[in-house]
């Protein structure tokens, strides 16, 4: 705590720290009792903790697009500089008018909403701007997040989750005894409880012992991560760690990341990640001023900041006492210890009787406020009550065992009677809880524990001066039977004792029902604190034992963790991996628009000056139409399947017939998935008597490559076969048009061959295999050459498009001709719940089976079956652009029949078309519909009809 003050703001206003504190201590130091406002009552909120279990003390660090909303004061050390501020407070957290609902609180009640916002999905639109304004947490920022996150992966004998007396103890043996330990830590020094304890361990005081532990178990090879949370445990005793490198909002060294989620695999885990204190259900017991007595016990030993001048602690437990002792050695005035006990007796209490006034049977009953801080403790004694005048009331209702990573991994949790806490029980993989975890209470028991745990062997003695004792499990009800005014259970979601009462009226008595209706352990903290008051309230409802109320879910993370921790590089440009076409740079050289199309980059269309995208692609679209136009198609997933029995494997994997195609000749085919959907479609061409060549979707590329291995190796391994996928080896170009045949002529010398044929050729002296096949509607042809030759292919083809009238067009032009000719596209008409019946293929289907699928397309329910979404055209009626994704009904607000596709203005006309997926849409042809986007505020009505809009003979394709 020593070295130069730290400067930081709050609100704007400018304030001291002390090194090491944290921004709750800062400003519990400063004299600031009111840091939040609560979520749905907007009541004045203070610091309760001192840890990650925080409810209350949420506010927004740093600035611009660093800002970190709804961060613990409790879990982010100050820096110089840092910037904090209120939330969830207009105009200011002193006057927030947003406190009036708390007079409405009879009004606004458990599920409330469930209850007021009805109505047409119209009205959702106007609900839903003012539920997002009382949402009750802070706005996310505005601005990109300038930071680096950073990905790693770790791997052990034995990671130790918690660097407290017990975790350290076990990495420690884990150590010398030769293990590959891994110790995580969340808080910025190792000790955990030994931080805030008066304790002396071999002789050296508890936190010194904790740092020199540190150093030892560094010495000998061990890694230790502090600032680093567990946030998660997986299948396979995986871990993910998340890191904090800086604190929130802080700016980091140039280049460095910020945090780093790490992904541990390890021979054994060692759970000691300690318990936390369970508050007490009184009236009032959310003000400013009412603390846990842990985290009193934190801020006066390891802060040095007394939060009250005079106290009041309220237990149901010894450990409370040590409170009382660390406010009294402070110099507070402890006015009494309230424990909730009828007779307790123990050293401890008997030490307490000689400074404190103590009295048994007692609880606070009720509080009172000065302005916005606590003033007066109203008790219960016995029979009668007792006001106290105090500003600080530390309670203590018990522990919980932080159960949360071994539920995660499977374990189950037993029931503690005497400590009325969960602790965990058998364990499903390789774990174990230890120390205050597995219910731990005295100092010298959890070394010995967390060293035996770490070497496998004996447990080792531990010298342990503790004069008071780490304190008694708490054996008093958690729920008082009579309180007065607000009783909250979950500080963070403004959820009382009346709403759990008002929610089991009602008929929701199953603890995840409970959860969902109340928003019960539903904020960031997850329930920490409250999730245990809230089951004895339903307990005691039920008339039962508190685990036959039930427990809710444990989910990963434990604690809140910012998404860019889960992305780490993967942002901008590196989301994903990014592919460039061998072309790059010739269509940039173009004035390519880029547009990323899965892991590629391919052109949107090429500009001209003062052209938008949309002119472009048009313009484009008719110049194929026109006289010629090229593309890249290099995407395209392309196989090479040879062998004796390459036909077989073929008509596994496609649905049409494939083994009578002729040498030279080649057939548009669609594969479908083993439930008979259509997967994705392509062309498959004979090349020679024993070689093919398929193509499919550049979409469907990896999953087509995982379909053809599976079908090879394990559907079909007596085959004699083999399936090359040759992406990477040749590149495509695909020419299409009027021209299009004379231009090819002109550059091989050789007529360009018929519709669905192929050929071997030469052009700009590069052998290439030219397939006549369409995807525009016009005659065209794709040319393949090995991927390093490619340029010189485009370069041609070019010059001489260009000498045509014609050039090259992007994947926006594609998308209008083929919109026009009615051709589908996987992922939009072909969007893993439709039928090649569905989309007007089902006559291609080969008769004799023997295909993928073919057991699926017996069932009448996606063959024959009426309510089937199919593929329809749709002409737009009247001027207006067609919506894509807007829904098709017979009039606004009503259940959709379907949704629009794809959509585009007509190449050869004008207006608008679009292609649909409608129920029953083969039966409406000629029906009138509504195009209807509620999201774009569009109504378009629209006419049904043929999907092919453009030379439904096909003659274009022969021309």
């Amino acid at each position: 705590m020593s070295g130069a003050a730290l400067t930081f703001t709050f609100d704007g206003k400018t304030y001291a720290a002390r090194p090491g504190q944290t921004l709750a201590a800062a400003l519990l130091d400063n004299g600031i009792a009111v840091v939040a406002r609560s979520f749905k009552y907007h009541r004045p909120r203070g610091v309760m903790a001192a840890g990650v279990e925080e409810p209350s003390a949420l506010v927004t660090v740093g600035e611009g697009g660093r800002a970190e909303p709804n961060t613990r004061a409790t879990d982010v050390f100050v820096y110089d500089g840092l910037v904090a501020r209120s939330q969830n407070v207009w105009p200011s957290l002193a006057f927030d008018v947003g406190a009036i609902n708390g007079l409405a609180s009879r009004l606004i009640p458990a599920g409330f909403y469930y209850k007021t916002f009805f109505g047409p999905p119209r009205r959702w639109m106007v609900y839903e701007r003012f539920i997002r304004k009382a949402a009750g947490l802070g706005p996310a920022p505005a601005q990109a997040d300038p930071d680096r996150f950073d990905h790693r992966a770790a791997f052990c004998d034995v990671l130790v989750v918690g660097a407290g007396p017990a975790g350290l103890a076990a990495a420690l043996a884990a150590t010398q005894a030769g293990q590959r330990v891994m110790l995580v830590e969340q808080d910025a020094l190792p000790g955990g409880a030994l931080l805030r304890e008066d304790v002396r361990i071999d002789g050296v005081a508890g936190s010194d012992w904790a740092a020199q532990a540190v150093t030892q178990i560094r010495a000998g090879g061990g890694r230790v991560l502090l600032r680093a949370t567990a946030t998660g445990y997986w299948d396979g005793n995986l871990v993910s760690v998340v890191q904090r490198l800086a604190e929130p909002g802080q700016v980091p060294a140039a280049a460095a990341p910020v945090q780093c989620l790490w992904k541990v695999r390890c021979g054994k885990i060692l759970l000691a990640t300690g318990a936390i204190e369970r508050p007490l259900a009184f009236g009032g017991n959310d003000r400013p001023g009412v603390m846990l007595a842990q985290a009193v016990r934190a801020y006066v030993r390891r802060h040095g900041v007394v939060p009250g001048r005079r106290a009041v602690v309220a237990t149901s437990n010894d450990d409370g006492y040590r409170t009382a002792f660390a406010l009294a050695d402070a110099g507070a005035q402890v006015v009494a210890v309230l424990d909730s006990r009828p007779a307790p007796d123990s050293a401890i209490v008997d030490q307490a009787r000689g400074r404190f006034a103590v009295l048994s049977d007692a609880r606070p009953f009720d509080t009172r406020a000065r302005g916005r801080r606590l003033a007066t403790v109203i008790a219960q004694v016995g029979g009668g009550e007792q006001r106290m005048a105090a500003d600080l009331l530390a309670m203590s209702g018990g522990f919980t065992p932080v159960a949360h990573l071994h539920k995660q991994a499977g374990g189950d949790l037993a029931w503690d009677a005497a400590a009325q806490a969960f602790v965990p029980g058998t364990a499903r993989q390789a774990q174990a809880s230890i120390g205050a975890a597995a219910g731990g209470h005295d100092l010298a028991a959890i070394l010995a524990q967390g060293w035996a745990a770490g070497s496998g062997g004996a447990p080792r003695g531990f010298a342990v001066d503790d004069p008071l004792g780490m304190g008694t499990p708490a054996g008093a009800a958690a729920v008082p039977q009579a309180a007065r005014g607000k009783v909250f259970v979950d500080f963070q979601n403004d959820v009382t004792l009346s709403d759990i009462d008002l929610a089991w009226r009602e008929g929701y008595r199953s603890v995840e029902h409970l959860k969902r209706y109340t928003t019960l352990g539903m904020g960031t903290d997850q329930g920490k604190t409250g999730n245990m008051a809230a089951l004895a309230r339903l307990a005691q409802a039920q008339g039962v034992d508190i685990p036959q109320a039930g427990l809710t879910t444990f989910r990963p993370p434990y604690t809140p963790t910012t998404l860019g921790a889960f992305a780490g590089a993967a942002v901008g440009e590196h989301a994903g991996p990014v592919r460039r076409l061998r072309l790059h740079q010739a269509h940039d050289d173009l004035g390519a628009a880029w547009q990323p199309v899965g892991y590629w980059f391919r052109p949107r269309s090429y500009p001209r000056a003062g052209e938008s995208l949309g002119v472009a692609s048009l313009r484009e679209a008719r110049m194929v139409r026109q006289s010629v136009g090229m593309v890249d198609v290099s995407t395209l997933a392309t196989f090479e399947v040879s062998g004796p029995d390459a036909a077989a494997l073929l008509e596994m994997a496609c649905a049409t017939t494939i083994g009578r195609l002729g040498v030279g000749r080649g057939r548009y085919t669609v594969m479908l998935r083993e439930d008979g959907l259509v997967m994705d479609d392509g062309t498959a061409w004979r090349l020679a008597e024993q070689r093919y060549l398929l193509t499919s979707s550049t979409g469907g590329a990896d999953r087509m490559a995982q379909h053809l291995s599976w079908l090879r190796n394990v559907m079909a391994p007596h085959l004699k076969v083999s399936v090359v996928n040759v992406q990477e080896h040749l590149g495509a170009v695909a020419l299409a048009g009027p021209q299009a045949a004379r231009v090819l002529a002109g550059l091989t010398g050789a007529e360009a061959p018929a519709h669905m044929r192929c050929t071997r050729a030469v052009l700009a002296g590069v052998d290439v295999l030219i397939l006549a096949a369409s995807y525009s509607g016009e005659r065209a042809f794709e040319v393949y050459a090995p991927g390093h030759q490619l340029r010189a292919v485009w370069d041609a083809l070019h010059g001489a498009a260009v000498a045509a009238g014609g050039g090259a067009y992007g994947l926006d032009a594609m998308d209008h001709l083929r919109v026009e000719k009615g051709h589908v596209v996987i992922g939009a008409e072909v969007d893993g719940r439709v039928s090649a019946q569905d989309i007007g293929l089902g006559g291609m289907l080969r008769k004799s089976g023997g295909f993928v699928g073919w057991q699926g397309q017996q069932r009448p329910a996606i063959t024959t079956a009426s309510g089937r979404r199919q593929l329809v055209g749709l002409t737009v009626i009247g001027g207006q652009a067609l919506p894509e994704g807007a829904m098709l009904v017979t009039q606004e607000g009503q259940e959709p029949l379907g949704h629009v596709t794809t959509a585009a203005p007509r190449v050869a006309g004008e207006g608008w078309i679009g292609l649909a997926l409608l129920t029953d849409g083969m039966a409406r042809h000629g029906q009138e519909l509504l195009a209807w986007s509620a999201t774009r505020n569009l109504r378009v009505p629209v006419r049904v009809c043929d999907p092919v809009f453009y030379d439904r003979e096909e003659a274009r394709y022969r021309d």
